[in-house]
């Protein structure tokens, strides 16, 4: 019978996922089925987002293999009081911070994973090839974002973060985290929602096509 992704053969969760820390604590012991659970579970999320960052895969890659090594080396380190998705952002984010100073510079790609699949009465028949006008739109529109608002809008809307998360990842206040939020998704929604209205003969009421919208 195939494992569920998330379980451990023999525990007494076997039909159910694993708390992190649960796992976490099997790592220190030397489990490495249990780290393997554990970057399977965050691997997809992490490189989506690093690669939004970074720009390129290559680096993309690197920068994942990187975080899990550092976790893994710092193992010991981990403070239990917190969450273990906190502390794997955090050397995420701070390796592609460290990298970006590097090489000066900050790029977004897969945007169009942002798109709702299109559904009934909300956009036009020809929205297939009209797919990368869309995608062209939402990444230059959360390209122009102050850097601060991309971080959160990253987080929370892409990665789905809790806003208290966000609040450790980024060692900001939670209001202020609820704010950059609020605003990176108001700025966008002025810059998108004229554009998207004309390009799909949306009326004014019509549903946009766009999860943040």
């Amino acid at each position: 019978m195939e494992r569920k992704e998330g379980t451990v053969k023999g525990n007494r969760m076997d039909d159910a996922p694993v708390p992190d820390k649960e796992l976490f604590k099997r790592v220190l012991d030397e489990d490495k089925l249990a780290f393997e659970i554990l970057v399977n579970r965050y691997k997809i999320k992490l490189f989506n987002l690093i690669y939004r960052m970074i720009g390129t895969k290559e680096e993309a890659e690197d920068i994942l293999q990187e975080t899990f090594l550092r976790v893994y080396r710092e193992r010991k380190s981990f403070n239990f009081g917190y969450q273990f998705s906190t502390w794997i952002y955090t050397i995420a984010l701070n390796l592609t911070k460290n990298e970006l100073k590097r090489k000066k510079r900050f790029k977004f790609f897969g945007i169009e994973l942002l798109l709702k699949n299109p559904g009934q009465n909300q956009i036009s028949e020809d929205f297939e090839n009209r797919r990368w006008e869309l995608s062209y739109l939402l990444e230059k529109a959360i390209r122009s974002l102050p850097d601060k608002y991309k971080k959160v809008f990253l987080l929370r809307d892409i990665n789905q973060l809790s806003y208290e998360e966000i609040s450790n990842v980024l060692e900001i206040p939670l209001g202020t985290v609820k704010s950059r939020v609020n605003r990176a998704r108001r700025i966008l929604r002025k810059k998108l929602k004229p554009k998207m209205e004309g390009a799909y003969e949306l009326s004014k009421g019509s549903t946009i096509p766009v999860e943040l919208l």
